[in-house]
């Protein structure tokens, strides 16, 4: 039976096959499927993932300390305000030179590592919950990120959903070259590749999910008939808002949560700077 009204509670998730907001869409046309699709950083995966990543990365020395402290500052400003072109773009093309030269294996090892040290304690359980009763409902869930497709795979198979979407970084013969194929799973690419997606594996989007954190994220959420917003920014709570999409936040009370930015930050800005003046001491020490 349909709810006649939302959930009274915030944190209550949606159910699959049933809208928050009380609709019960029609079934999928027969051999048709319906999908959920997740952006991941701060959707699933409290902050931006590729941080973690870079972290990982330096500490298999891939690059020096001023590379650490962009991705440190980048991190930070992410959490504080959200994401927006002139960043993803930056953060994109400094990615692509971290990693030329170095093999998809590689890669791929540092990132098991940082899932199981970092980002698997950084999931949110609400949506984990939503994840997992989309995948108990027999959607297909699809993971959607502008992060190496190798890091969205692996998130992917570690959550148990059927697979990712990410940006693709060229290799020959196993080796990163530093150059992009295609666009950045971002903004709406994002939208371009689920709409590919669910041509090939014939997804009825009218009957499916989609979630998402940012404005960015918007065209991904305006493709299927059922979009929500976790944890939204203040551009996509607007904008949800005006749409009358449902919002779930996770993050918990807004004072809290402004507390513990304040102290993330100050914390992050203090490790980086310790971080740099050890190896300026080391630097030193090795003269």
């Amino acid at each position: 039976m349909a709810r006649t009204e939302p959930p009274s509670s915030a944190d209550v998730p949606p159910v699959p096959g049933e809208d928050p907001r009380g609709v019960v869409p029609e079934a999928p046309a027969p051999g048709s499927v319906v999908a959920a699709f997740f952006d991941v950083d701060n959707t699933i995966i409290r902050g931006a993932s590729s941080f973690h990543l870079a972290i990982g990365l330096y500490k298999r020395e891939f690059f020096r300390v001023r590379d650490i402290v962009f991705a440190s500052m980048q991190q930070m400003r992410y959490l504080a305000v959200g994401e927006n072109n002139e960043q993803i773009g930056t953060v994109r093309d400094r990615a692509l030179l971290l990693i030329k030269g170095h093999s998809v294996a590689e890669v791929t090892a540092v990132g098991e590592e940082v899932y199981e040290q970092a980002l698997v304690s950084r999931i949110f359980p609400g949506t984990r919950k939503i994840l997992d009763a989309h995948l108990a409902a027999g959607h297909e869930v699809w993971l959607v990120t502008a992060a190496p497709i190798e890091i969205g795979a692996l998130i992917a198979q570690r959550l148990g959903t059927t697979g990712a979407l990410g940006s693709i970084a060229e290799h020959v013969d196993g080796v990163y070259t530093g150059r992009l194929v295609g666009e950045l799973m971002h903004r709406e690419s994002k939208a371009d590749g689920v709409l590919a997606l669910a041509e090939k594996r014939g997804i009825d989007l009218a009957a499916s999910y989609a979630y998402g954190d940012s404005a960015n994220d918007i065209p991904l959420l305006s493709t299927v008939g059922f979009p929500c917003a976790i944890n939204p920014e203040p551009r996509l709570r607007r904008f949800a808002r005006e749409r009358g999409w449902p919002m779930r936040e996770f993050r918990g009370k807004r004072r809290i949560a402004k507390r513990s930015l304040k102290t993330a930050s100050w914390a992050g800005a203090a490790w980086v700077l310790g971080l740099v003046a050890r190896s300026l001491t080391r630097t030193v020490r090795g003269r």
